[in-house]
């Protein structure tokens, strides 16, 4: 189901995924990553709610996909805000008295804050290749991306999920993570704050983060841990 929801900055774009029997538990909530949307989530979305058999919420955040545009670059504070401000807003229009959130990259970083944020209805963080801190191999891979990017047809794949937003979202994740006012940027006491278990997926050949990342998530959250460090 798709639908829109008024938010205080702009709409954004939400789709739902129900199961076919009663739900066998609370909704998961996606956050995408840097260059995400909905729709590149594809069909994971619909393949967990087959398997979990649970309700999934994924939305565009404020400048991708579908939602509503932006002009002004991410504030360094953008990961904590998403939890306090957009996110805020879909747990209380959605009645999410109890939730999963699953954040993909930096929506993994927002996943950790919104389960500090909501200590009380959040039952779970899974994160996949968050960063939990601003690494030298996360700049590394960003400025190859920015090589890659100079070819005309990367753009415009960007741009089939984002239009004319492709150039924004593609300027926000590089010029707010290669910023020097960025550089100190960690989620260390949000991980604190979290008490909920927390699942660290994380690739070993990821480009844009090491080990540390999931190490780091596991070591500090203030609940029970579990990294899961899957090889090639």
């Amino acid at each position: 189901m798709d639908g829109f929801l008024d938010v205080a900055d702009g709409r954004i774009f939400v789709r739902t995924w129900e199961p076919d029997t009663p739900p066998a538990g609370s909704p998961v909530v996606l956050m995408h990553d840097s260059l995400g949307c909905v729709e590149i989530w594809r069909d994971f979305p619909e393949r967990l709610c087959d398997r979990l058999g649970r309700r999934i919420i994924a939305y565009d955040r404020l400048g991708f996909g579908r939602s509503s545009a932006l002009t002004d670059l991410p504030p360094r504070d953008f990961i904590a805000k998403e939890a306090e401000t957009t996110f805020a807003q879909v747990h209380r229009a959605l009645g999410l008295n109890g939730f999963v959130v699953f954040g993909h990259s930096v929506g993994g970083a927002m996943a950790i804050h919104v389960g500090a944020a909501f200590p009380d209805t959040c039952e779970a963080v899974v994160t996949e290749a968050a960063q939990a801190f601003v690494e030298p191999r996360t700049l590394e891979g960003i400025v190859a991306a920015m090589a890659l990017f100079q070819d005309g047809p990367a753009m415009k794949k960007l741009a089939r999920y984002h239009g004319a937003k492709a150039e924004w979202a593609f300027r926000a994740w590089t010029e707010t993570w290669l910023s020097p006012a960025f550089a100190d940027w960690n989620a260390f006491d949000a991980l604190r704050q979290v008490r909920c278990p927390v699942l660290a997926i994380h690739g070993d050949r990821d480009e844009y983060g090491s080990d540390r990342f999931p190490r780091t998530i596991c070591d500090l959250s203030g609940g029970p841990a579990e990294m899961m460090l899957l090889p090639d």
